[in-house]
């Protein structure tokens, strides 16, 4: 009876240590596409606020253009291995969600600009890139996973030959974490 208490416990941890080592991968890939995303929207951020001297419009602009290179990045490499479903569809979902996530962002800036009183082009890059973005990037990695990239069929082989990423997949679709498109 003993022994059959420990495989139990052998077999939850193996399947702990799995998803763990499955949702690092996917969490490093993710944040790889979104440090060189960071390195876009601020390179764009500060070249409109150069020009334009607005904020905000600044922040909406750039995050189009790191919001666009992170789809294509996130769905080419972090989350490959994942369900497809039409480009329109992901894209789609990716924008309403990114719309969130700027949301955050310029909640930030604008509580820390307006509200605040910190007008400085530190102060804005410090509430737009530093608070706001992490704040957004947690509500995006969440997003993704659940809504936009779902787990294919043949992420059950992946898995079964002891693809760690693969086999998070298939618990997150068995725990309800993420659901089939």
């Amino acid at each position: 009876m003993e022994s059959t208490g420990a495989a139990v416990r052998t077999s939850l941890r193996q399947r702990l240590e799995d998803r763990i080592r499955g949702l690092f991968s996917e969490l490093a890939k993710f944040g790889t596409v979104g440090a060189i995303s960071f390195l876009v929207d601020i390179a764009v951020f500060n070249a409109v606020l150069h020009v334009l001297d607005k904020p905000l419009t600044a922040k909406v602009i750039s995050t189009l253009f790191s919001a666009t290179n992170a789809f294509l990045l996130n769905r080419a490499w972090s989350f490959k291995h994942r369900q497809r479903t039409s480009v329109r569809r992901e894209y789609g979902l990716f924008f309403v969600l990114n719309v969130v996530g700027l949301g955050i962002s310029l909640l930030c800036l604008a509580v820390s600009h307006y509200v605040l009183g910190f007008e400085s082009r530190l102060a804005d890059n410090i509430s737009a890139n530093g608070v706001g973005l992490v704040l957004g990037t947690m509500f995006r990695f969440w997003s993704y996973r659940r809504f936009v990239w779902a787990a294919p069929d043949e992420v059950e082989a992946a898995s079964a030959d002891g693809d760690a990423a693969a086999h998070a997949v298939l618990e997150d679709l068995h725990d309800g974490t993420i659901h089939r498109p």
